[in-house]
């Protein structure tokens, strides 16, 4: 099952699995992985790694941006198989327990469901695993302040309001910002394109994913990866910008 990989800078790749997204940093032989996409997705993530003449033995960490099923959906599979560490916000250590799930339930996608694209995303997500249970079994708080001594030195930012311990991570030496679901350029439950926060039934608190915004806003970068929908060019102060104008 070929995935569909896009290198954005070197050492940087931005992967398409089923309706999100995860991100590849390499540093020589060494990798560091940003999220993992659905459970269904197990085969397009160990293809995107190849692609990058990676394997999952290689992969130094994972990194989660928040504990939802789309984006947690292999971290125990790598962590079990291989010993690789997952890291996350302190915040979100117990959300990849599955101490507590706080994610769309199936009785608020219903209820949305006449709005355009939710049932049919609904079945993809069903389909895909989504409402699988995947808890991880030994989730880790960040080891470190500031630059992470991980291949890519990804920053973490934490972004609550998707999540309670949601974090981005920033490249800032090649101008990336990793948005995680704190800053999308699509979904398709949304009839929108180009930078905006998910619909309202997807977060925990959002007034706080707006909030989160001034985060974004506050970086230097002209490299947007997402956490759904394609790579967004342009100033990402300028993204989060547009994003909170369209959520107001």
């Amino acid at each position: 099952m070929r995935a569909d990989v896009r290198q954005v800078t070197d050492g940087a790749y931005l992967v398409h699995g089923s309706n999100t997204n995860w991100v590849i940093l390499t540093e020589g032989d060494a990798v560091t992985l940003i999220d993992t996409g659905y459970p269904g997705d197990r085969q397009k993530l160990l293809a995107s790694l190849a692609e990058v003449g990676s394997s999952p033995e290689a992969v130094t960490a994972v990194l989660i941006t928040h504990a939802h099923t789309d984006h947690l959906g292999n971290a125990e599979y790598l962590r079990a198989t291989h010993g690789t560490p997952i890291y996350l916000h302190e915040a979100e250590v117990p959300h990849a327990r599955r101490e507590f799930l706080h994610q769309v339930d199936v009785g608020t996608v219903l209820k949305n469901g006449w709005r355009p694209g939710v049932l049919p995303w609904a079945i993809h997500a069903i389909r895909s695993g989504g409402t699988a249970h995947v808890p991880v079994t030994s989730p880790e708080p960040f080891p470190s302040a500031g630059p992470l001594d991980l291949p890519g030195r990804p920053v973490p930012l934490h972004t609550p309001g998707h999540t309670d311990g949601h974090c981005a991570y920033h490249l800032p030496d090649v101008g990336v910002v990793i948005a995680g679901d704190a800053l999308v350029s699509g979904h398709p439950t949304s009839r929108i394109k180009g930078p905006q926060l998910l619909p309202d039934m997807f977060h925990r608190e959002r007034s706080r994913a707006v909030a989160s915004l001034d985060v974004l806003e506050g970086l230097k970068g002209d490299l947007l990866l997402p956490g759904h929908g394609p790579l967004h060019r342009g100033p990402v102060r300028e993204a989060a910008l547009q994003a909170r104008e369209r959520a107001l």
